[in-house]
C-alpha cells in the first residue's frame, strides 16, 4: 500500500512514544482532528501547523521533505511548503521546470542534474 500523509505521520508518531491525544495536545489540535488527518480523512495542515508537527516528531532532514512531499500530495495539486518561494523568487528554476514538463525530462536525466548540483557543491569546500 502507497504510504500516505496521515500514515507517515502516525508511523513517526508512533515511533516517539507518542499517543494521538498526546501529539493533538502538543499540536494545539482536538484528538478528533488528529485521528481524522492520520486517517486520511483530512489533508495535512497548514505550514505553520506542519512546522509544528515537525519540530514535535523530531525529524531529520530527510524524513521532513518527505513529510512536505506527502502533505502536498494529500492537498491534491499543491508543491511541497519548503518550495514555492525558491521557484516562485527565480525565473531559471521556473524555466527549467517547465522545459523539464516540455520534453517529459526522465528520472534518469534528474538524477543526472542533481547528481552535477551535488558535485559541484562539494568542489565549493
Amino acid at each position: 500500500m502507497e504510504q500516505t500523509f496521515g500514515s507517515y505521520v502516525r508511523e513517526k508518531r508512533m515511533a516517539r512514544g507518542l499517543s494521538l491525544r498526546g501529539l493533538a495536545a502538543k499540536l494545539e489540535v482536538s484528538p478528533v482532528y488528529m485521528s481524522n488527518m492520520e486517517n486520511d480523512r483530512r489533508p495535512a495542515p497548514a505550514k505553520e501547523k506542519l512546522d509544528h508537527l515537525i519540530e514535535i516528531l523530531g525529524l531529520c532532514q530527510e524524513d521532513v521533505e518527505r513529510l512536505l512531499d506527502l502533505a502536498a500530495r494529500s492537498r491534491t495539486r499543491q508543491v511541497s511548503a519548503d518550495l514555492p518561494e525558491y521557484i516562485m523568487e527565480r525565473d531559471i528554476v521556473r524555466a527549467a521546470l517547465r522545459t523539464a514538463k516540455e520534453v517529459d525530462a526522465t528520472d534518469e536525466e534528474w538524477q543526472e542534474f542533481i547528481n552535477r548540483i551535488t558535485q559541484r557543491g562539494t568542489q565549493d569546500e
